[in-house]
């Protein structure tokens, strides 16, 4: 059956005549452009999951000969953004010739190794564990997905017989078998049992379809995946009730995202308990038609069916015993509340690896939740960047996708356990994930800067990237922040920062901003009060209004950005690091500076009983005293610059090399600077330090602590 494109209604019709025709004759490229098409739609397939492929003619380098290269989808990576890199190339005759090679389904890990003897491209990706499958079907394009609607065929109890039905016997069926070299001979097997059909469901795991072109195994695809997706909808019309309908309804838009704001902190530090954990939230309508139905309660711990799911999402997710109308104000009890709930989970975890363990297997995972399920408000996803839990939650909404759709057509059936345990703990996968880089310093961890859109703030903010941390970037100043949104943007992309408009005297800013991290990030680990002001006239000139503008933004400001963050890291009990920057002027007296200095003075004493106070809380608070940082930063705009100047009787453009002169080592101190100090407080190596001040001026004797 071939379906008209304008009659697509559940896949979306991307291929472009113009831009393939400008490929014709590179089958590669063509490869490349359906890929990219395929992953953009996430109906079709999820984040890195899926794969795809063509055969070509090409020159053997070392006959000259035409042979028969199979170009597929390397190890790793994601259908939507591949790049002729991420192809790996082999020899098909090769690949077909360890049919004699193999033994049986315990040699299967062994067949992997084998697969570098078939590589066609030297400089090709690794092959992956699907290369077989592509490798022994003779078709020349082969594509091969997960999208929901066919795997909620593929996960129906009843999925082979409806496919049968649904497609006439177009469609061929193998039932669940873990990725490898056997499942390449199943799917060989079901096409010759099968000549002439146009794909292959895979029982729990997805589908296979075909085409002697890109182009027709485009359509192929789209028309395949089109006829399941109507089928379902279309039995979910005649039951007009999904899940077995509502339970309970959801919180206002607005009273969920205050709820998950204030519960995410409290989340993150019960999912962190072996490592800092970065978090995702999502309200998504299909999140909360499931997770307020009558069926949550039996669907939920039978966890995903697909193993590029429960891979991303663990066996199960933690549903939460609680009201979604609670008062969360009252954490202690909050948590007295979730901490059985969080015990409960590790405890089935690991009675879950102890039942099915092998005497190889890796050694048990962090036994925490992945997914986390609030009825009536959301749900959460903690992993070790925020990339990985936002994929977490495309994958299990994804899940639910499979569910709603199986349970509309049949009974939603999930792997058994055993098979599941298999894949999470298979050996392959142990060794990827001992191949991935080691974590960066500050991995896991969110900061806070404030005044991080330019000068000082954002050079902070930048380094702390540069070593891992996920960024709250803010301003006061809305055109100013825009700027670095798009530069944050363009070098870093939207999983390590977020932004938001502060102004640090505003009490409502402050608790919004914070709402705002722990909603998209989970929490705070570390907070930079770095928004300043300056203002430098004689006492003469000095009026009330700028000795407010002072000590409203400097001490205020910091003193109210600190407490809102602590109360946030007091929920999470992770500790945490308060850094202050505050002057040199803290400590040296100089001329028209009374405002400005006494207000860097008070930071200063600030950060010290700061300090005091929170060390039962693990929480460190350290100063860095910069001094006459020009560059890039805004308080030298305008009037400052020209007090100081008028001060020292000299021009504005004479400061840098002004204050350079007077220091100890002759040196124009950079936004940069400041930010190396603060990665040293924060970057592990003075977790037992406290109540410290680190001077990045150059040398100024007069501001030297002892």
């Amino acid at each position: 059956m071939r379906i008209k494109r304008e009659k697509y209604q559940y896949v979306s019709y991307l291929w472009d005549d113009e831009k393939a025709a400008s490929l014709a004759g590179d089958e590669v490229a063509l490869l490349i452009y359906r890929s990219n098409l395929l992953g953009a739609d996430l109906r079709l397939t999820n984040y890195g999951g899926g794969n795809t492929s063509c055969k070509v003619k090409a020159a053997d380098p070392l006959t000259g000969n035409q042979t028969e290269v199979m170009w597929v989808k390397g190890s790793g990576g994601d259908l939507g953004t591949l790049q002729a890199s991420g192809l790996a190339a082999l020899y098909v005759d090769r690949l077909h010739s360890l049919t004699a090679v193999y033994k049986g389904i315990e040699q299967e890990d062994e067949m992997v190794a084998l697969f570098n003897h078939c590589i066609y491209d030297l400089d090709s990706k690794a092959p992956s564990i699907d290369t077989p499958l592509h490798g022994l079907l003779p078709f020349k394009h082969i594509d091969h997905l997960h999208p929901d609607a066919a795997i909620a065929i593929a996960a129906a109890k009843d999925g082979k017989k409806i496919t049968e039905e649904l497609f006439g016997g177009s469609i061929g069926w193998v039932d669940w078998q873990r990725p490898g070299f056997d499942l390449g001979l199943q799917l060989r097997d079901c096409l010759t049992k099968n000549p002439g059909i146009r794909g292959i469901m895979l029982g729990s795991h997805g589908l296979f379809t075909w085409g002697e072109t890109a182009y027709e195994s485009y359509l192929n695809t789209l028309d395949i995946i089109e006829i399941c997706a109507d089928y379902i909808e279309r039995n979910i019309a005649a039951k007009k009730i999904v899940f077995g309908g509502e339970k309970i309804s959801a919180l206002p838009k607005e009273k969920r995202l205050a709820q998950a704001s204030a519960l995410a902190p409290v989340l993150r530090g019960f999912c962190s308990l072996e490592k800092k954990m970065i978090g995702h939230f999502t309200d998504d309508e299909r999140v909360l038609q499931f997770i307020n139905s009558n069926d949550l309660e039996r669907l939920a711990p039978m966890g995903t069916s697909c193993p590029d799911h429960f891979l991303r999402t663990k066996i199960s997710p933690l549903v939460l015993n609680l009201d979604p109308d609670t008062d969360l104000t009252n954490i202690q009890a909050i948590k007295e509340t979730l901490s059985p709930q969080f015990v409960q989970y590790r405890e089935m975890y690991t009675e879950y690896y102890q039942q099915c363990k092998h005497a190889n297997s890796p050694a048990m995972r962090d036994a925490n939740p992945v997914v986390i399920l609030y009825p009536g408000v959301g749900m959460f996803t903690f992993a070790a960047n925020k990339q990985t839990a936002r994929v977490a939650a495309e994958f299990y909404t994804n899940a639910i996708n499979v569910m709603r759709g199986a349970e509309a057509i049949s009974a939603y059936t999930s792997l058994p356990r055993q098979e599941a345990f298999n894949i999470e703990y298979w050996l392959l996968e142990e060794a990827k994930l001992q191949r991935m880089p080691k974590p960066k310093p500050l991995s896991g961890r969110i900061a806070l800067v404030t005044g991080s859109a330019g000068g000082i703030g954002k050079a902070i903010a930048k380094r702390f990237t540069n070593e891992g941390a996920c960024i709250v970037v803010n301003d006061n100043d809305a055109d100013r922040l825009a700027t670095a949104k798009r530069e944050f943007q363009k070098q870093y992309g939207s999983d390590v920062f977020t932004t938001v408009l502060i102004d640090v005297t505003s009490k409502k800013d402050i608790e919004d901003a914070y709402a705002a991290a722990s909603l998209y990030f989970g929490g705070i680990d570390i907070i930079v009060n770095c928004a300043g002001i300056s203002i430098s006239k004689p006492i003469e000139e000095h009026t009330e209004k700028d000795w407010d503008l002072l000590y409203d933004i400097l001490v205020k400001g910091q003193f109210m950005v600190t407490q809102e963050g602590v109360a946030i890291m007091r929920k999470q009990d992770m500790g945490g690091d308060v850094l202050n920057i505050v002057s040199k002027n803290a400590l040296v007296s100089g001329p028209n500076n009374a405002g400005y200095g006494s207000a860097k003075a008070a930071q200063l004493h600030l950060s010290r009983l700061n300090a005091a106070e929170l060390g039962k809380d693990k929480i460190r608070v350290n100063a860095v005293n910069p001094d006459a940082v020009i560059s890039e930063s805004k308080i030298w705009e305008g009037a400052w610059a020209e007090g100081r100047a008028k001060a020292y009787n000299i021009s504005v453009a004479e400061l840098p090399q002004f204050y350079a002169k007077r220091t100890l080592l002759n040196e124009i101190i950079y936004p940069s600077d400041v930010a190396d100090a603060c990665f040293a407080f924060v970057s592990g190596l003075l977790q037992k330090s406290t109540g410290n001040v680190l001077n990045v001026d150059g040398g100024v004797a007069a501001a030297f602590l002892r």
